[in-house]
């Protein structure tokens, strides 16, 4: 329909496997899962449940009747006994021990907490994947000399691949964060209303071990070594912040990376991909816009204002629980992971697609080099017998002079003309000109980006070998 309110997540930018993880049918269909673990729990612990009442249920995990569900919710007002008795309507022997001794948050909160790490194990893929682009980039630019830049002031050489090591490294930290929140995360398990357990001890009689197996008999079935040792209604929110965070700072790796490259791209050094019908401009047909990085960038603004959201929720619980998370989590959660899923889509598109122009390179080189080699020279002339402190004072004399023809009359860099000119430097302008080798003042880059291949992150690209088939990245728009 295309009258009413659309997620551009949705329709423009994350991936189907992103979306499917956040859809209904995989929220809905896993609560019913939970229900089927609770009920095969209870009943392996003696309460008078059946298989066959199991066997029902299990039949019926994923033809979730939603327009019965939402008529339910008009009726009572609460989306969890709504699906409750639509999964009853379609379990009638089951219906009486559905969702036996547990609140809503049972079904809520173990599955925000599944769904989340479903979704981390999807980013920690797709940061693996852009690491293998940037590392195949790095490994092919080791040696490619370029000006490094302070404060965007050119600054001692680089190599085009060291700096994509930058990129890399801070990627590397990311999946050290996720890994982390993956080997974290802990379910709720069976807590009841406010966390005691009480429902589940009575309907135990009072035996604190089957509350105990409960609890452990549901994490095994979903997948998860542990639940939380204590909570109230509701898992800590403070794991949606501490993962939102955690996807904040994927962002900021990527809108560095992005900034990074738009700058490059304006410099005409290094750019994104243009596919050959694309338009750049609607006004100005010549332009290359870098818009797959500016969307990066402004994704990742999203995200990184988006992590504000569970932080506040977390500070702002009450006691054992409080409805005014619930809204905004439905929100927040979900969009921060599609968000940073789109982010990483974009981001391995152009990791995987760079345009590096090595004569322009070369060229803003040659205009920044005399400055650069002007150490070199100076020491060259003293052990040809000159005065450090006069030769460093005729340097800075003439190194305005230049500076001035560059920038007040549009000249070339002239700095070796005037110092070949000069006869208190006595070398000649062959002599002067070997110290404007580039790779001469590039110090271990090359080496630097074989050593950080091989010890950081070819280990990586092994472990999770797997992420890295597949097609290349295609963007809906």
């Amino acid at each position: 329909m295309n009258n009413r309110y659309e997620s551009p997540l949705s329709s423009r930018y994350a991936s189907d496997e992103m979306q499917f993880i956040f859809s209904p049918d995989k929220k809905f269909s896993t609560w019913r899962r939970l229900w089927v673990a609770l009920a095969r729990a209870e009943m392996e612990l003696g309460l008078p449940i059946t298989q066959e009442q199991i066997d029902e249920m299990e039949t019926h995990l994923d033809d979730i009747d939603y327009e019965k569900a939402a008529d339910y919710e008009r009726k009572l007002r609460h989306d969890v006994m709504a699906h409750v008795h639509t999964f009853g309507d379609s379990c009638p022997k089951a219906m009486p021990i559905i969702h036996l001794g547990a609140t809503s948050c049972y079904v809520g909160d173990n599955t925000d907490l599944i769904l989340m790490r479903e979704a981390l194990l999807l980013v920690r893929d797709k940061l693996v994947r852009v690491l293998g682009h940037l590392a195949a980039f790095s490994d092919k630019y080791k040696a490619l000399p370029t000006l490094g830049f302070t404060h965007f002031q050119p600054a001692q050489l680089v190599t085009v691949g060291k700096r994509a090591t930058l990129w890399m490294n801070e990627l590397l930290m990311d999946l050290d964060e996720v890994e982390y929140r993956i080997r974290g995360l802990k379910l709720l398990g069976s807590k009841g209303t406010t966390g005691t357990q009480a429902s589940f001890l009575e309907l135990f009689e009072g035996d604190h071990d089957k509350c105990r197996k409960l609890d452990q008999k549901i994490a095994k079935e979903m997948g998860f070594a542990a639940t939380v040792p204590v909570s109230g209604q509701t898992y800590s929110r403070k794991v949606d912040a501490a993962i939102l965070g955690t996807l904040s700072g994927i962002a900021q790796s990527a809108s560095k990376f992005a900034n990074d490259i738009r700058l490059l791209c304006h410099l005409k050094e290094v750019e994104e991909p243009f596919e050959k019908n694309q338009i750049g401009s609607s006004a100005m047909p010549y332009k290359r816009n870098p818009m797959r990085c500016e969307r990066i960038c402004a994704l990742s603004r999203y995200v990184m204002a988006d992590a504000m959201n569970p932080a506040v929720t977390a500070a702002t619980q009450w006691f054992e629980r409080t409805l005014d998370d619930s809204a905004n989590k439905r929100i927040s959660v979900p969009e921060a992971f599609l968000a940073v899923d789109a982010i990483l889509n974009i981001y391995a598109n152009v990791a995987a697609n760079l345009v590096v122009h090595e004569k322009v390179i070369q060229r803003h080189i040659l205009e920044e080099l005399p400055f650069m080699a002007t150490e070199n020279i100076m020491m060259d002339a003293v052990k040809r017998g000159g005065n450090r402190q006069e030769l460093h004072e005729r340097i800075r004399v003439l190194s305005q002079e230049a500076g001035s023809n560059v920038k007040d009359r549009g000249l070339p860099n002239n700095l070796i003309d005037l110092i070949a000119g000069d006869p208190l430097f006595g070398m000649s302008r062959e002599e002067l000109t070997a110290h404007l080798e580039p790779s001469r003042y590039i110090g271990r880059c090359p080496e630097q980006v074989e050593e950080f291949l091989r010890a950081c992150v070819a280990p990586v690209l092994e472990q999770y070998a797997s992420a890295l088939s597949g097609q290349e990245t295609e963007l809906k728009v």
